[in-house]
């Protein structure tokens, strides 16, 4: 169905007008592979299986998402494969490995990717940032990407509770000219609500500012630097991560998402409204300059490339765990941890 969203009309597909049942009925003699049972590989994986599609997982084997794969009952040799077994046994290769992983796979994996196979991202990082990844796919190949807007274990849990995740989708390559049914087909299966279509470079465009920006990055900064000020003015740990964090996870970002912010300002005190308000174009203004700046450093491939070298270094995993280690220890999330304990 097509919505105007400001200006814009958009096509949004919904499972009304593409629904599982079609879906099954477009993928029926289709083999998907998961390769990477990682962040996304388990939710997506599970919510196809459990949506009855033929599905197996191709994994690095007797590594920790291994053995998670075979406690979540995938079976060796029969429903779960080394990697290049996984290709070689699938019809639609779902590369749900970390950029770096996908980096690393890629030369052991592409000779199997013989004509009318599909090749299905969640992320356009691989083939947008081509010349850094060198993934160069062959052209006879479909190629198509389904991003849910949310982590995997998001994914799994709405899926569960008989919900779903808005996803995008996007067509890179249509060889057999069935790639946007594929792509829906797999979109709706793993338990999307809805998707809209973008292409590959607006998705890893858009994802890796919103990672760096308002979802993770952003929303971090604003929380260290209101609790610091608070506790700098006298306020309790307690006081300071209430104001700052609980109130807003808890409280009013589950209202906002089912009412939207408007309401959340009709629907406060007089003086809650006022002072939000007044201030809420200088904070826009202020970030206006750095969120430029993101983007900028995003669409130019430096961020890209800035992730590739990090990643890839051996030590990679040991730096992450210390650069963890200091948002965990700090005085902020300490209290987050006595707080969440507290929750009824």
């Amino acid at each position: 169905m097509k919505l105007k969203f400001g200006n814009l009309e958009e096509e949004i597909i919904t499972r009304k007008n593409f629904s599982l049942e079609k879906a099954r009925k477009c993928l029926l003699n289709e083999t998907i592979c998961v390769l990477g049972y990682g962040v996304q590989g388990p939710g997506q994986a599970l919510n196809l299986r459990d949506n009855g599609f033929n599905v197996i997982v191709g994994q690095r084997k007797n590594s920790k998402s291994w053995k998670k794969a075979i406690k979540d009952g995938w079976i060796e040799n029969k429903t779960l494969f080394n990697l290049e077994e996984g290709v070689e046994n699938g019809t639609i290769i779902m590369i749900l490995l970390s950029d770096a992983g996908q980096i690393a796979v890629w030369p052991k994996i592409k000779k199997y990717f013989s004509a009318g196979k599909g090749l299905y991202f969640s992320h356009g990082f691989g083939l947008t940032f081509k010349k850094k990844t060198n993934i160069y796919p062959p052209k006879e190949i479909d190629i198509f990407l389904v991003a849910p807007k949310g982590s995997g274990t998001s994914l799994r849990r709405l899926f569960k509770e008989g919900k779903g995740i808005n996803s995008s989708y996007a067509i890179y390559q249509n060889y057999t000219g069935k790639a946007k049914e594929r792509a829906l087909s797999i979109g709706i299966g793993i338990g999307s609500a809805y998707l809209f279509e973008t292409t590959f470079k607006k998705e890893v465009y858009s994802d890796l500012t919103g990672e760096r920006g308002t979802l993770m990055g952003a929303i971090q900064g604003i929380f260290a630097a209101q609790y610091q000020v608070l506790r700098e003015n006298g306020h309790s740990p307690s006081e300071a991560f209430n104001e700052t964090v609980e109130e807003l996870t808890q409280s009013l970002m589950p209202l906002i998402a089912e009412k939207g912010m408007d309401w959340m300002y009709e629907n406060c005190s007089t003086t809650a409204q006022r002072g939000a308000l007044d201030w809420w174009k200088k904070f826009r203004d202020i970030n206006l300059p750095i969120f430029r700046n993101l983007y900028k450093e995003v669409s130019s491939g430096k961020e890209a490339e800035k992730t590739i070298i990090s990643n890839s270094k051996k030590n990679y995993r040991k730096n992450l765990k210390k650069e963890l280690k200091e948002i965990k220890e700090s005085e902020l999330w300490q209290t987050g941890e006595i707080v969440r304990k507290l929750r009824p």
